[in-house]
Order: structure tokens, then C-alpha cells, then sequence
């Protein structure tokens, strides 16, 4: 019996000894920097695509079955050179009955012509009176006109019959089909889209807040710079040639169309546009990773030299240099950020700085415009402590 009371003495002994053991947060070694000021260009780096300054959706003129295609995508085409083919039966015979047509006209006008002669004479010879010889210049002014009616239909309906075969407005690329033989079309509807030989635009999408810089920099030669994927070492310069008016209805955003001129690019490559800022002086950076989010505004962590804690800082972000973070507001120079392991810490956390192997304890001190890349070598080594 003894033995079965030991273990409830025992129980609230060892819950008493739990509660009342402090939990101690270990001392972390951290990585950081003395935060200094200096003057900053800042660059804004769009995604563009290269693509034809022209580019037409080529369609038949009149209406009629697809019967051939003679080009297909990426094919090279010059001015002039037939591109498809509907069937021109129906149009062949409308041009026919516009010839047959015309030659009854012809004929009309030649007995309107020998009537009104005939007319004429017997006018001049007393045998009728000058209303019946006007009437019968007035039928020839008729018959003459219906004639030059007739000409000119049946020209509309050669035009017609010559609409049938499609044909290339200028040399360019065929960027892609929208029909395929056999199908049955309307007058207008696409077949081919074609692009253009000749001066080629950068085309991108900024933010509302940016589309007036944009158009401040309309015609400006050379204002932008475009960087080719792939190729880092050229830069071409571009000229903002248009900015749309109106924001895309689903993505907010303003289109841009820079122009490069005539360029090796690809058309549909992918590029860099460049557009640079003013520079600003008293700017602080911090590299990227001593930049957290606590409560959906940008935060970094303060050390303070005398307790060797940290604390929780608000800052606003002005944009990007880099790797590195341009502060706008929220420190001040000479303050102490950890740059390294901020996921790991707590506020009032009590920190050490972090020893590199044979260095003196001190808080090293590296420039804000210099720190992206010791601190991102750094970080996988803070994070382990």
C-alpha cells in the first residue's frame, strides 16, 4: 500500500519543480552592421519583349471558302508574294454577268446613238418638231450613262475576282495563322498576322505610379536602355515612343512601347529595359536578408550596444539597389542592424556578436552600399547558431 501512495506524494513534487524553473533563451551570435548613409542612383529594370513597330492582321476582301495557305509561321515573305486562296468560283461568274452586262450597254448606246442621228436629220428637214428630237437626246444621255455604269461594275467585279488570292502588303515575317484551308470566311476575317521589316519597339508594362515618369521621357533619345537576356555586355539605347492612355482593365498596369530601331533582336525575344533614376544623397542600404515582416510592415532588428539586446525597427522601403534595400525612413545612421539570422530572434533577446575565427570581439563595421555580399555568405552560418 505503501508503495501505490509513494508516486502521488511523489507528482506534485515534480510539477512544483517544473513550473518553477525559469526558461532561459540562449545568448545567439549575430551578424552586423553600423548603418551609414550615402547617395544612391536608383534603376528601374522592366521585362520587355521585342517586337515589330508594324504589324498587320492580314484578311481576304471579300467572303469565300479557304481552299490554300502557302506560308506558315516564321516564314520570310516579300511585297507582292501570294500568301492564301479562297475559291473564286462565285466570283468569277459575278465578273461574267458585270462583262455580259456592260456589252448590252454598249449595244444599247449604239441604237440610242444611230436613232438620235436619224432624228437629227429629219429635225433638219422639217419632219418632226424639237420635243420628239430632245426626247431622243435624252434617252442617249441615258443609254450613255448606263453604259459607263456597267464599265465601272464590271470593274468592281474584277477587283472582286482579284481579291481572291491574299497577298503580302509589305516584305516581313509571319508571326501566325489564324486559319486553316477549308474553312469558310467572312470578309475581314484574319487569316495571317505579318510582321513588318523595318524598325523594331520594346514593348512593357510599368505601374500606375510610374506611367508619368514615362511619358515625361516621351521622345527623349536614348532616355531608356535595353539589355538583351543572355547578353550583358550590350546595352541599346531606346527611345519611348508611345504610353498607353488608359490602364489594362485586369492588370492595372500602363503599356509601353520603346523604339530601338532596326536591330538584330529577334522578334518575341525577351529583354531588359533600364531606366535610370536621379541619384539621391543620405540614402541608407541594408542587404536583403536583414529586411523581415512583422505584422505586414518591413522591419529590421536594432541592436543596443549597452544591454546587447534587440529590438524590433519599422522602416519604409524606397525600392531596391541590387541585393541591397534602400531605406527611406525609420533608422539613422550609426545604429547597429542584424543582418543575419533575424529569423531566430525574439525581442529583448540578449545576442553576442559573431567571432570570425582569430578575430577580437567588435562590431564590425561595413558600409551599407558594400554589405549585400559578405551578408549573404553569412546567412546559412548566423541561422546554424
Amino acid at each position: 500500500m505503501r508503495h501505490l501512495l509513494l508516486p502521488l506524494f511523489l507528482m506534485p513534487l515534480l510539477f512544483a519543480c517544473k513550473d518553477g524553473a525559469p526558461v532561459v533563451e540562449p545568448v545567439r551570435a549575430v551578424r552586423t552592421i553600423t548603418v551609414q548613409a550615402g547617395s544612391t542612383a536608383l534603376q528601374h529594370e522592366y521585362a520587355a519583349e521585342v517586337r515589330a513597330r508594324i504589324e498587320s492582321r492580314l484578311s481576304f476582301r471579300v467572303g469565300g471558302k479557304l481552299v490554300q495557305r502557302r506560308v506558315n509561321v516564321g516564314d520570310l515573305v516579300k511585297a507582292g508574294q501570294p500568301l492564301a486562296q479562297i475559291d473564286a468560283s462565285d466570283l468569277r461568274l459575278g465578273q461574267d454577268a458585270a462583262r455580259a452586262a456592260v456589252n448590252a450597254a454598249l449595244a444599247q448606246l449604239a441604237l440610242s446613238e444611230a436613232e438620235f442621228k436619224r432624228y437629227k436629220e429629219l429635225r433638219e428637214q422639217g419632219f418632226i418638231s424639237g420635243l420628239e428630237l430632245e426626247r431622243r437626246e435624252t434617252a442617249l444621255k441615258a443609254a450613255r450613262s448606263q453604259a459607263e455604269q456597267a464599265a465601272a461594275q464590271a470593274g468592281v467585279q474584277a477587283n472582286q475576282a482579284g481579291y481572291a488570292v491574299l497577298v503580302a502588303d509589305a516584305s516581313g515575317i509571319v508571326t501566325a495563322v489564324d486559319a486553316e484551308p477549308g474553312a469558310v470566311l467572312a470578309a475581314g476575317t484574319p487569316v495571317l498576322r505579318l510582321a513588318h521589316d523595318g524598325p523594331r519597339d520594346a514593348v512593357f508594362s510599368v505601374p500606375e505610379d510610374r506611367a508619368s515618369a514615362l511619358r515625361a521621357l516621351l521622345g527623349q533619345p536614348g532616355a531608356l536602355r535595353l539589355r538583351a537576356w543572355g547578353d550583358d555586355r550590350r546595352l541599346l539605347p531606346a527611345t519611348v515612343r508611345e504610353v498607353a492612355a488608359a490602364a489594362d482593365p485586369m492588370t492595372r498596369t500602363f503599356l509601353v512601347k520603346a523604339d530601338i530601331g532596326a536591330t538584330a533582336l529577334r522578334l518575341g525575344q525577351t529583354a531588359t529595359v533600364l531606366i535610370d533614376a536621379p541619384t539621391v544623397a543620405g540614402v541608407i542600404k541594408l542587404p536583403l536578408a536583414a529586411v523581415f515582416e512583422q505584422g505586414g510592415q518591413s522591419t529590421v532588428w536594432l541592436v543596443d550596444r549597452a544591454t546587447m539586446a534587440v529590438r524590433p525597427q519599422p522602416i519604409a522601403v524606397a525600392g531596391a539597389d541590387g541585393n541591397l534595400v534602400v531605406v527611406a525612413g525609420g533608422l539613422a545612421p550609426g545604429q547597429v542592424v542584424v543582418t543575419a539570422g533575424v529569423h531566430a530572434l525574439t525581442p529583448g533577446q540578449k545576442v553576442r556578436w559573431y567571432l570570425e575565427p582569430g578575430a577580437a570581439p567588435a562590431v564590425p563595421t561595413v558600409p551599407a552600399a558594400s554589405a549585400a555580399a559578405p551578408s549573404a555568405a553569412a546567412g546559412s552560418q548566423a541561422a546554424s547558431r
